[in-house]
């Protein structure tokens, strides 16, 4: 899809035409992709976005990319500078604090109320995902890693049917996705994140919300305490 750059650069989005579903809004297919692409590393900081470049490689229009930019700018993942261009950001240390302060208190919140009502259904789907993570983690595929990381906790919302909790979450979480993705070459081993999810199934099947309580919160300190190493590892992608 987008192809990734192996260094920051002011390059603009790379890669070949992307067929969109032509039943679903093209604004939130282009915005879903190239908040992914942002996400995932294939565009880094300082890569140019040029909206007819965009709408030419999405085969739409001009006004579904531009409504894709606004949300990018209002998630903090790309910034406008007048007479100079459309750029993906640099890395915001606050938006990352803040994102994590507000997931805390939403997961906490979430996995309280799992712990005290799960049904088996939701149970057997979060541990087949649990199955498919310690398989991805053996293998070291980070973004389909990734992707099961996201659809267990998008679960344990829908398991008390509330999933307006993880859209919510999707809002505010982009630039703490961006310190994940980085987290995962060296701070954050994959089985290591794998074990924590299971210690928060463990104690939600266990009906124990205080247990389930104390793993979200242990499981979301990873990213306290991989921070400092992660931001000087990769100064260049980070915000004075």
């Amino acid at each position: 899809m987008l192809a990734r750059t192996e260094s920051l650069s002011k390059q603009p989005l790379p890669g070949p035409v992307v067929k969109l579903d032509p039943y679903k809004p093209a604004n939130q297919q282009v915005y879903g992709l190239v908040r992914q692409a942002i996400i995932g590393c294939s565009l880094l900081p300082g890569a140019q976005l040029s909206e007819k470049e965009m709408a030419l490689q999405f085969g739409v229009s001009r006004q579904p990319v531009r409504e894709a930019l606004i949300k990018l700018s209002q998630d903090g993942l790309i910034q406008v500078l007048p007479q100079r261009g459309t750029f993906v950001r640099r890395i915001s240390a606050k938006r990352v604090a803040d994102g994590r302060f507000i997931r805390e208190a939403l997961e906490v919140a979430i996995v309280e109320r799992a712990a005290h009502g799960i049904g088996t259904e939701q149970l057997a789907r979060l541990e087949c995902n649990l199955q498919e993570q310690e398989q991805e983690a053996r293998s070291e595929n980070r973004e389909k890693f990734l992707e099961l990381d996201d659809a267990f906790h998008r679960d344990l919302a829908q398991s008390i049917d509330c999933i307006a909790a993880w859209q919510s979450l999707e809002d505010i979480k982009a630039n703490m996705d961006r310190v994940r993705y980085l987290s995962l070459f060296k701070e954050s081993p994959l089985l290591a994140l794998t074990m924590q999810h299971r210690a928060i199934f463990d104690a939600i099947k266990a009906h124990d919300p205080a247990a389930a309580s104390a793993a979200v919160r242990k499981h979301l300190d990873e990213l306290n305490f991989s921070f400092a190493s992660i931001s000087t590892r990769n100064s260049e992608w980070f915000e004075n």
